[in-house]
This record gives structure tokens, sequence and C-alpha cells, in this order.
């Protein structure tokens, strides 16, 4: 692969101002094959990005949540298809909201339901019928509370795909079942074994000190960083969207599934989880409700897109170049990435830009795409 048209592409989109800094790799089997980075981690700043730059990678938690679950699955600790409510008694008797009132859902959830996005769970930055049902309750919960998660469903469990809180739920089954923290699981059976030293829901001050800023786009398309909010120990870790993770690291994750599972997951369950899952259901339609937080879209547009067990699955040719039967998907800060089994590739983006699916950052994803599948050719 020859890297100097995809740093180049890098480069641009920083001088362009699509992003003040931005990191992107891509590995084969063995392990990177291009890294590169361009532009700081906050404007105004002279910190460099590069590979070892920290980043809030927000949903690009919840492959390794679902990892994490179908590891306990593998060991008879978890089963995909049984009543998830066996296990956390909050999910035994779920409510669904509808024409503002609720009512008993008919159907159990599973964990596969919780791993697919088919519970019935939204976000309130996706529904606005969930966000206003939440505005109006007298105590509305904070991130990163227990009660945060304790909302109603908006359809019977397997009725529909609507991205939401499930894996949240999903990484509550993980301790369960584990009888650990998902921070100390994480720790123990995937970072530690893959050498993912600068992932993890707590950073440590050393790798705060590496951390990208959080910028907003600005109604005159420029961008603001956002001053760091503190950190410090959640009443739930976040399954769902709490990781802070590098470059480097997070090739180490992705490398997983082009090794057959790296001795941390059976080759069978590599197969399990990058296979559909939703049956005719069309995964990927994100609406928003929250535009200055997140523009609604379709990841996909034009395809049948499936969903596997933590990951979209692409049924096609992807515009910007992914084959058929390549998985990934990203976090709510514009960082992205994908596992294309067909070219043996797996490619990862990051950005610190808020709305989720902002144009800069568009840009400069697409352009990445282009470029990684032309350095193949």
């Amino acid at each position: 692969m020859n890297p100097d048209a995809i740093q180049k592409m890098l480069n641009e989109a920083v001088a362009a101002g699509e992003a003040p800094g931005v990191a992107a790799a891509v590995s084969d089997a063995r392990g990177a094959v291009f890294e590169g980075a361009a532009g700081v981690t906050a404007l105004g700043g002279e910190q460099k990005m590069d590979a070892d730059t920290l980043f809030w990678i927000a949903s690009m938690t919840k492959p390794v949540t679902s990892l994490a679950a179908m590891q306990l699955v593998e060991r008879g600790l978890l089963d995909l298809d049984a009543p998830v409510g066996d296990l956390l008694p909050e999910l035994k008797n779920p409510q669904i909201l509808e024409g503002g009132k609720l009512r008993p859902a008919r159907k159990p959830i599973t964990l596969k339901h919780l791993l697919t996005h088919t519970a019935g769970f939204s976000y309130a930055f996706a529904s606005a019928e969930y966000a206003a049902y939440l505005a109006a309750q007298p105590n509305p919960p904070a991130f990163g509370t227990r009660a945060a998660l304790d909302a109603p469903l908006l359809f019977e469990p397997g009725e529909r795909w609507e991205y939401g809180l499930g894996v949240d739920w999903a990484g509550l089954a993980v301790e369960a079942a584990s009888g650990l923290s998902l921070e100390a699981y994480f720790q123990k059976h995937i970072f530690g074994p893959l050498g993912m030293a600068s992932t993890s829901f707590l950073p440590t001050a050393e790798q705060l000190a590496r951390r990208a800023a959080l910028h907003q786009r600005q109604t005159d398309g420029s961008l603001a960083a956002q001053p760091a909010a503190p950190l410090a120990v959640p009443e739930v870790f976040s399954g769902g969207g709490g990781l802070f993770s590098t470059l480097r690291d997070y090739q180490k994750f992705m490398r997983v599934f082009l090794n057959h599972g790296a001795g941390i997951i059976a080759p069978g369950t590599v197969t399990n989880m990058s296979r559909n899952h939703i049956g005719g259901l069309r995964a990927g339609y994100l609406p928003s409700a929250n535009p200055a937080l997140f523009v609604g879209a379709d990841v996909n547009p034009g395809q049948h897109n499936q969903w596997g067990l933590g990951f979209i699955i692409y049924p096609g040719k992807g515009r910007f170049g992914r084959n058929a039967g390549s998985f990934g998907w990203a976090g709510m800060a514009n960082t992205y990435f994908w596992v294309d089994p067909v070219v043996n590739r797996a490619a990862v983006i990051m950005m610190q830009i808020l709305p989720s699916g902002d144009a800069g950052a568009m840009k400069t994803l697409i352009g990445f795409e282009r470029a990684v599948y032309a350095a193949l050719r």
C-alpha cells in the first residue's frame, strides 16, 4: 500500500477546516500498513495529533461490549436467546411507550435483541417521542447514572431496528454474569490480552494529557474547542459509549476480526458476530431529534443494510470502496471504523467533532475511504 496519497488527503482535510486534527490507520492481519495523522489536538494549541492521541470513541465502545458478551456466551454464562430479564430483573417486565402512555410489552427482551438494536430502546437525541417523554419526567436522570437506563421501549422486542440503549444493558449483563465491573472485565479479558494499554473508561492523568479536545461546529461553519468535562467514576460504566482509546490501540481490537479471534474469541464467534442477525429488518437509518448533537442520516443509503452482533453489515458494494460483507460502526464525535474481509483490511479514522455526522467530518471520512481503496488497487 502506498501511504502518500492517504496522508495527503488527511493534510488537505485539516487545511480545508474540515477537522482541526485527524488520525487514521489501515491494518491487515499482521499489523498497521498505514498510520498517519494531521493537525492538532485542539484548535489554537500546538500539540500535534498522532497515533497515541486519546479520543472519546463513544459508540465504538459497543463492539467491545458485544465481544465481551460473546466471550461469556462461549463460556455458557450468557445466552443470546434467553430472556435477559432472568439475569437483569429490571428488564423482566418492560414497558412500551405508545401514544404518550406506557403499556406492558408482550414479548421478553433477549441478549440478542440488546446487541442488535431490536429490543425497542432508542436515544433521546434520535427520537423526538423519547426526548419528550424524558423531558416530562420530574427529575430527568443525568448521563452516567443508573436511572438514565430506565427508559421505556418504543416497540415490541424484535419488531424493528432502532439505535438505542440496548448495548448499555448488555454491559450490565456482562457485569452480572461475570461478577466484574465492565472496566475490570474489559481490562482482564480484552484490553490486557490485546495489549490495549491506553483504552479505558477511566483514563490516567498521563493518558488525559494526550487527549484530543472535543470541537463543536458553529453556525458560521467554524469549529470551536469545548472545555474538557471533568472525569469521575460513573455510577454505571456505559457499554454503549463510555470508552476512551487511541488509533494505535483500536487497531488491535479490529485485528481480532482479521485474525480468527486472536485467541480471545473462537473463530466461529467471529463468523457469528459478523453475519446478519436481524432477518429482513433494515439497519442504519438514524433520525435526529437534536441537530446540534447528531445529524440524522441513512448510514448506507440505497442498500438493505444488515446488523450483526455489534456492527452494521454492508450487504453490497459500498459507494466509496468497501466490499460486500464489510462491517463496522462509528462514535458520536466522528470516529469511524470498518473491517473488510474481502481485502483483509481494517480501517479506522478518528476526529473529535460535534455534531455527529458533521459535514466536514463526513467529507474527511469519505475521502479517507476512497484513498484507502485507491491505494489497494
